[in-house]
């Protein structure tokens, strides 16, 4: 497995986030979250990117404990992220917000700004250009690459908060929503650009996702969340025919899981 969440309790002062989720993600499938509003999804991949830490639990990406380490840690690692809301720097250039994404993985120091007219860290600079310009050409954003991020419509400046997740070099890209507010034709071309990351580039996805009909055409498997907890996790078709995710989606009053507590209750 590339990653696995054992155990997960997230908690804000007396309110629970996140209770006992374990799962695990392999390598090179596209792994969606799924679940109603306020159901723990983005808590979940904040525990995984760093931004929370969980009281209790373990997260394990190739073999390491991530809990304790940095953002910073975790991106070289190999884990990119997009977010809800968008993350970009308005003023600046669609090329400059991509280029942020690949900061650490910058070589040159002090040692090599004093050799700068050797032209060592001009070399490296325009590698990174390079590799930059081909994200670029990859999510067909070659038209506003100087344009200011700010400028640009809501698709296509989700499609370069993309990029800059991109530009890190990921294994893993943790997906917030990527889809979220855009017409069909915005979304047919993200869903299009997610599976070429996950086919061509070899990139493992994990995806929070509100639109059913996407998460059934792309997602290899499905982990449904309902107030922080596990309900269901499988195969697209088979999570979706769960009762207990039918109620979740429906909110409606879930019988079998009062039941089963109640059950337990008796125990």
């Amino acid at each position: 497995m590339l990653l696995e969440a054992k155990g997960i309790n997230l908690r804000f002062g007396g309110i629970r986030a996140l209770t006992d989720v374990s799962f695990s993600v392999r390598k090179g499938e596209v792994f969606s979250i799924i679940g109603p509003n306020g159901a723990g999804k983005t808590s979940m991949l904040n525990c995984i990117s760093g931004r929370y830490k969980p009281q209790e639990g373990e997260i394990i990406y190739r073999g390491k404990n991530l809990i304790g380490r940095s953002i910073n840690d975790r991106a070289a690692m190999g884990i990119g992220r997009t977010f809800q809301n968008l993350a970009l720097f308005s003023h600046m250039s669609v090329l400059d917000n991509i280029m942020v994404g690949r900061h650490h993985l910058l070589k040159n120091n002090f040692f090599t700004g004093m050799l700068y007219w050797i032209g060592g860290a001009r070399k490296e600079e325009l590698k990174h250009r390079r590799d930059v310009e081909d994200i670029i050409d990859f999510l067909e954003i070659q038209h506003v690459r100087n344009e200011p991020a700010g400028t640009l419509s809501y698709g296509l400046r989700k499609r370069v908060e993309l990029a800059r997740a991109i530009a890190i070099n990921p294994d893993l890209i943790l997906l917030d929503e990527p889809m979220a507010g855009m017409n069909l034709e915005e979304k047919e071309d993200m869903a299009r650009y997610i599976l070429d990351l996950n086919e061509e580039l070899g990139v493992t996805v994990v995806m929070i996702e509100h639109d059913m009909g996407v998460v059934m055409d792309i997602s290899n498997r499905v982990m449904v969340l309902d107030f922080g907890k596990k309900i269901a996790e499988g195969l697209p078709e088979e999570v979706m025919e769960n009762e207990h995710v039918k109620h979740a989606y429906l909110g409606e009053e879930d019988e079998l899981l009062h039941d089963d507590e109640a059950e337990a209750a008796a125990l």
